[in-house]
């Protein structure tokens, strides 16, 4: 392969944001699919977060600017999930 294509991180972010949207369907299909309350709701978060993963790897394509780690984790859904051996 092309050294030139395999060290383009565009071709590489596209590569992956293409598994992330299939998990993202997964997940979301499963969520119509189960009946279990905490499941759906681990589903749909799961779902969230892969979402803003994606959005920050669109941003990142736009404009060429790596987002530090501190900047990524801020941007993902604040969104908690109880946790069944919590109770």
């Amino acid at each position: 392969m092309n050294t030139l294509l395999e060290n383009n991180p565009i071709r590489h972010t596209q590569t992956i944001k293409a598994k992330l949207h299939q998990i993202i369907s997964h997940l979301q299909n499963d969520v119509g699919t189960v009946t279990e309350a905490k499941a759906q709701e681990l589903f749909e978060a799961s779902a969230d977060v892969l979402g803003a993963l994606v959005e920050a790897y669109d941003d990142y394509e736009k404009s060429g600017k790596r987002l530090s780690r501190t900047e990524l984790m801020a941007s993902l859904p604040k969104r908690r999930i109880a946790h069944a051996s919590r109770r």
